[in-house]
């Protein structure tokens, strides 16, 4: 799989993600951001699965450009955006980029960490999910990466609280976005900009049917935000089946 890295039958573009799982295009959101802001910028691209340690930077998603690697997901976005002269934000006046940079910011710091200990701490949740990772992975890789998310998820903060103060806090997050969002087809207006791709990623994967918790019923919660993810589902992947569609 880490060999596609240096393949040169692929696209000078590759995005080197986790792959389709849990009813989602990707089963990460990171993946999930930069895939979508690709497609924003109609740049030509192809998709391989590679395991983090491909990756420059020890983690999912990134991108190889003619061989050249970047690593994380707002790298990747400065990347393309420097490289092929596209503004993602374009049109947007400088309070509005500024507005977007903040709710990127909760998104990825916040919602993103909540996400991850319910898919990663809840034990029904990880033996459906991300167990599977690991399969035919030789004996204790995956209690030590189990451990690790562990450890990561307790320094941010987030596994310090119990889970009903985990679904709380989400649930801020997820009304501050609702109200956001409000009566328009995307965070920023009408047409989708970079944090639309940020949001959807998070939101996609705290709604999926695939996982049961706490946080997902609370998403369920806000109308606005179940539409405005299958709204994002059917633009940029129209081929992807989505049970929670609205």
């Amino acid at each position: 799989m880490n060999n596609a890295v240096n393949d040169p039958t692929l696209s000078p573009l590759t995005l080197f993600g986790t792959g389709p799982a849990f009813d989602l295009p990707d089963a990460s959101p990171y993946v999930t951001k930069t895939e979508v802001q690709l497609k924003m910028a109609n740049l030509a691209f192809t998709k391989e699965r590679a395991m983090p340690n491909a990756s420059p930077k020890g983690q999912i998603p990134f991108l190889s450009d003619g061989g050249t690697l970047i690593g994380d997901s707002t790298f990747i976005r400065a990347h393309i955006e420097k490289t092929y002269g596209i503004d993602l934000d374009h049109g947007l006046t400088d309070r509005e980029r500024a507005e977007a940079w903040a709710i990127e910011r909760m998104i990825e710091s916040q919602l993103n960490t909540s996400l991850a200990y319910w898919r990663w701490l809840l034990p029904e949740n990880f033996a459906k999910g991300p167990a599977h990772f690991f399969d035919g992975a030789p004996q204790g890789v995956r209690e030590a990466a189990l451990a690790q998310v562990g450890a990561n998820l307790k320094a941010q903060g987030v596994a310090r609280h119990a889970p009903d103060e985990i679904v709380d806090l989400g649930d801020r997050s997820l009304r501050a976005l609702s109200i956001v969002l409000g009566d328009k087809p995307y965070l920023m207006g009408d047409r989708p900009v970079a944090v639309d791709a940020t949001a959807f990623g998070a939101l996609a994967g705290i709604m999926t049917p695939f996982f049961e918790s706490g946080l997902r019923r609370r998403a369920e919660g806000y109308p606005n935000l179940v539409a405005y993810v299958a709204r994002m589902m059917a633009r940029y992947f129209p081929d992807h089946p989505w049970p929670a569609a609205a």
